[in-house]
């Protein structure tokens, strides 16, 4: 993806990066309905996220199988933390390319840095890392991603369409995923009750 590629090669950041997006009651976009989006890459091009409390129905075990990584035999052997870990569902675009968000003690040649904290992986690297219990202490993977032509995310945010504050690893990665987009209201002080579907009134 040029976004990433380009952020790489900058090796700088965008001011989005590292943070939460979260959708406003009056999202028009039923897709991203009560989503948060941990923002990977923002610059005059563009922008690219992951949305990290929606869930895929396959399972990472299904998901090492179909990449070839394993078969079902050593599918079922697997370690339960790595057999119940989640696979999200990170965005509309190109949902058959995965993506790992993950905590930086992990690092390959392809891992680009979003923060000093957090790396994201897109090769298949990490999926066997994380099958061997060689991979990163914290992760979260999705199928697909968002994204944004040039000025098109801060449009959204102009018409009232998401909030934008400062990501943690503790509400990126724990697994409360139900609970994720109101605990992170919360961890800013906003009541969802408050909060308006139009743009300039409170």
């Amino acid at each position: 993806m040029d976004l990433l590629r380009h952020k790489k090669a900058a090796a700088g950041r965008g001011f989005l990066d590292d943070q939460f997006l979260i959708a406003m009651p009056g999202m028009k976009d039923d897709r991203f309905a009560r989503s948060v989006i941990y923002v990977c890459a923002h610059s005059d091009e563009g922008a690219m996220g992951l949305i990290i409390n929606q869930t895929q129905q396959m399972l990472f075990p299904d998901l090492l199988v179909q990449l070839g990584i394993m078969n079902e035999q050593e599918a079922i052997r697997l370690p339960a933390h790595t057999r119940d870990f989640v696979v999200r569902n990170g965005g509309p675009v190109d949902r058959s390319r995965g993506f790992v968000l993950h905590s930086g003690d992990y690092r390959v040649e392809s891992s680009l840095n979003v923060s000093d904290d957090i790396c994201l992986t897109a090769t298949v690297d990490i999926l066997r890392a994380i099958s061997t219990g060689r991979g990163p202490r914290h992760a979260l993977m999705a199928l697909g991603y968002s994204g944004w032509g040039a000025g098109q995310l801060e449009t959204e945010i102009a018409e009232n369409g998401w909030l934008t504050c400062p990501a943690t690893p503790e509400l990126l990665f724990d697994t409360d995923i139900e609970r994720k987009y109101d605990r992170i209201l919360a961890s800013i002080g906003i009541d969802l009750a408050h909060l308006s579907a139009a743009a300039g009134h409170a």
